[in-house]
């Protein structure tokens, strides 16, 4: 079975600071390469800031490190408006990331021409 870290939020994919210092112990590659920013939330900030905790936004979503540190850390794991899921799916599903009214889920991928 294959490991997939979705949203379940109607807020964009992003993990904590927690999260993204964990995934640059494991030495991910994106995760290297982002800015660490350091944790920045304030009280009175709104969603759009963007300073709030948007790290990770670039790492594929199945990649075994993201979602180790999904599952060690559990709910101090998302960022910003996010409430992250591993879900799991058959080896040989080709699969994308859908969204349903802003909420993601993992749907197999299908052919489509315009």
């Amino acid at each position: 079975m294959k490991k997939i870290v979705i949203n379940k939020s109607y807020g964009e994919f992003f993990v904590s600071h927690k999260a993204f210092i964990r995934l640059r112990e494991l030495g991910q590659p994106e995760a290297m390469q982002e800015v660490d920013l350091g944790a920045h939330w304030p009280l009175a900030a709104s969603p759009q800031e963007p300073s709030l905790n948007r790290c990770g936004a670039l790492i594929p979503r199945d990649d075994e490190k993201l979602v180790r540190v999904v599952e060690e850390l559990r709910e101090a794991a998302n960022g910003h408006a996010a409430e992250l899921k591993v879900v799991e799916i058959p080896d040989d599903v080709q699969w994308v990331i859908a969204k349903t009214d802003g909420v993601e889920h993992v749907s197999e991928a299908h052919r489509r021409w315009e």
